[in-house]
């Protein structure tokens, strides 16, 4: 095999009789290193993209939640939280009560999702970061508040320091409902606003309102319930033996679920759409095989005398075969590392350097550029699909090479 790759390597950079099999083999080497460098940065650029947005979402993400299996509450969920927070590797546990209800500011209302936090919840998550008007405050000792996010406090026409409290109003959850009295189917509260955040996405800024929890369980008719319990972890330790440790604490009535889990959701649509434009160059990089495939086709051609010569000189014809078997291999292999190299120049330059930009008001967005994050997997794929690719041009190439040598042996 050393002879057939020297032979081929010599055949490949020898000038040739046609100036079209030069440009053919040009192409075809161009194709590969441009579609391999081009999965390389658009796998990069998702993974990028990924992380920015699990990022965000950690910022109010629990590490770890736990939910109830059945139903919508996990009944006598302070007991819970305090049984979890004596675990290892647990550095604090709170229950939490979310639901939907109705916010009334002056003349505006819309609906809204009430979550109900206890008043140190800056502790669990990192809520202060996202502020943007306004301090973190649920309570203190004249009024309860609270945290508004920016889609609501666009729609309500609400700012913290407003004299004017927020108006909420949920559907009692027990007894019957007065058809000639129906506000007498709600219960209604009233509290201050107190900040408003946003975290730039929408599952958070549209509606979510933040408040006390004993507010939330006051308006929801809830007593000791919760709809989750919100697990931080201590520095260092290992989450997945935290999950053991509280699914073996709690039973089967539970689901713990890590950030990745809590947002799966986000987390399959990224890699929905990373996997589809893999896909997309992948036929690309086929199309680009056929030029690899159409080049070798040229040069069997060309070297019709070459072949006859080394047939003379008592070569077989498993070497003949082997040696465009070996131009094929040298062409995706030369193709692929060159296209490697330079995808990860152009990731490793667009994460330094920021050339390439994303289009809006940067003063408005979370990132100015594209954001580039290299898998080493990621490369890996990338390199089994070019072997997959060679695989393929070499049984090609074996084919046409047996058929040319059949024919010229007549």
């Amino acid at each position: 095999m050393s002879l057939a790759f020297r032979i081929a390597s010599r055949y490949l950079r020898s000038k040739k009789a046609h100036s079209a099999v030069n440009i053919i083999s040009i192409i075809s080497v161009c194709g590969i290193v441009v579609t391999t460098a081009a999965l390389i940065c658009v796998l990069s650029v998702f993974n990028g993209f990924r992380d920015v947005i699990m990022g965000r979402l950690a910022l109010l993400d629990p590490p770890v939640a736990v939910m109830p299996a059945t139903g919508k509450t996990i009944a006598n969920g302070d007991s819970v939280a305090r049984v979890i927070s004596r675990l290892p590797g647990v550095e604090m546990a709170v229950p939490v009560v979310q639901d939907n209800a109705l916010a009334i500011f002056t003349d505006y209302q819309m609906p809204v999702k009430l979550k109900g936090v206890p008043t140190d919840y800056n502790r669990v998550s990192c809520i202060d970061s996202v502020i943007i008007d306004g301090d973190f405050l649920l309570q203190d000792q004249v009024a309860q508040y609270a945290i508004v996010g920016v889609g609501p406090a666009i729609q309500l026409h609400v700012r913290p320091a407003y004299l004017r409290m927020l108006q909420l109003y949920a559907p009692k959850r027990v007894g019957n409902i007065n058809l000639s009295n129906p506000m007498g189917a709600f219960r209604a509260d009233s509290l201050f606003v107190s900040a408003i955040f946003q975290l730039q996405q929408s599952k958070y800024d549209n509606d979510l309102i933040y408040v006390p929890i004993d507010f939330a369980r006051r308006i929801f008719d809830y007593e000791n319930e919760a709809t989750q319990v919100e697990v931080t972890l201590s520095h260092g330790a290992d989450e997945q033996a935290a999950i053991r440790a509280i699914e073996n604490a709690l039973g089967p009535g539970y689901n713990v679920k890590n950030r990745l889990m809590q947002q799966a959701t986000a987390y399959r649509l990224v890699n929905v759409e990373k996997w589809m434009s893999f896909l997309l160059l992948t036929f690309i990089l086929i199309i680009a095989t056929f030029n690899v495939i159409s080049s070798l086709s040229l040069l069997i051609l060309e070297k019709d005398d070459s072949i006859a010569t080394l047939r003379a000189m008592g070569a077989s014809e498993k070497l003949i075969s082997a040696i465009f078997v070996a131009e094929s291999w040298i062409i995706t292999i030369v193709g692929t590392i060159a296209g490697i190299i330079i995808g990860l120049a152009l990731c490793l330059g667009q994460q330094h350097f920021g050339w390439l930009k994303l289009n809006g008001d940067p003063n408005a967005m979370i990132i100015n550029a594209y954001p580039v994050q290299v898998v080493f997997t990621d490369v890996l794929v990338v390199i089994a699909l070019a072997g997959l690719i060679g695989l393929i041009t070499s049984g090609v190439t074996t084919l046409i090479v047996n058929r040319r040598l059949a024919a010229g042996s007549r």
